[in-house]
């Protein structure tokens, strides 16, 4: 998906609430014409020495309006939150096509490196990337260097096999004079190519099918 396709998604959205709040005054006229017609028959029912008191009609009428207007103050509420979800959605459309920097899981294609970035913390004297597949099990430890930087994660396993291509989490255990000190979360880039609503939130699908929220993106860049 590019970003000339976000604004026709976001129409869309928009054409299902118009449509949604159509409907619910549709339902709302027709209810109280269907109050009306019983408030009518009952009128023409009723026992002529025992008539029912005119102010409980008016405590029937004033009681339906209170539930008309509060179901419209309820709809106007939620078109509301939908624009300003839209508004935000077709915001975030210009970061579709960048590479985005988050420690969500990775996909590796079977071939390419993924650009992955680790940090130690001081003192580290040993850093080992643990990779574990989609259903959590350890498919690979390498030793990576104790500094902060940038690196290629080739998708290779201790033995020098390639992995599978899949979606793979990566996490960085460190040691301190032999005493591990636990492990750290790894970031790696990977390009933006969705931003969608997802239940009221904002989701930056990446590629390999991986939603992240722009809160969890620390960088952004151009690809290449």
């Amino acid at each position: 998906m590019d970003v000339t396709q976000a604004p026709s998604t976001i129409a869309a959205a928009t054409q299902v609430q118009t449509n949604s709040t159509a409907s619910a005054r549709t339902a709302i006229s027709s209810d109280f014409e269907t109050f009306l017609r019983m408030l009518a028959t009952q009128l023409q029912n009723q026992d002529p020495l025992n008539p029912i008191d005119s102010a409980d009609y008016a405590v029937q009428l004033a009681t339906f309006s209170s539930v008309e207007q509060q179901v419209k103050t309820n709809e106007l509420l939620e078109g509301l939150v939908a624009q300003q979800s839209l508004a935000g959605l077709q915001g975030y459309s210009s970061w579709i096509g960048l590479e985005a920097r988050s420690a969500a899981p990775v996909h590796f294609d079977g071939s390419t490196p993924v650009e992955i970035v680790t940090d130690p913390p001081a003192g580290t004297d040993r850093a080992v990337l643990v990779v574990k597949s989609a259903a959590g099990t350890v498919v690979s430890r390498v030793e990576m260097p104790t500094d902060p930087g940038s690196f290629a994660w080739a998708g290779l396993t201790e033995e020098g096999r390639t992995l599978p291509a899949g979606t793979y989490s990566l996490t960085l255990e460190t040691y301190a004079e032999g005493v591990a000190q636990g492990g750290i979360p790894v970031e790696a880039f990977a390009q933006v190519i969705e931003a969608r609503n997802s239940g009221g939130t904002i989701e930056l699908v990446l590629r390999g099918d991986i939603a992240v929220t722009p809160a969890e993106v620390a960088a952004l860049r151009d690809p290449g």
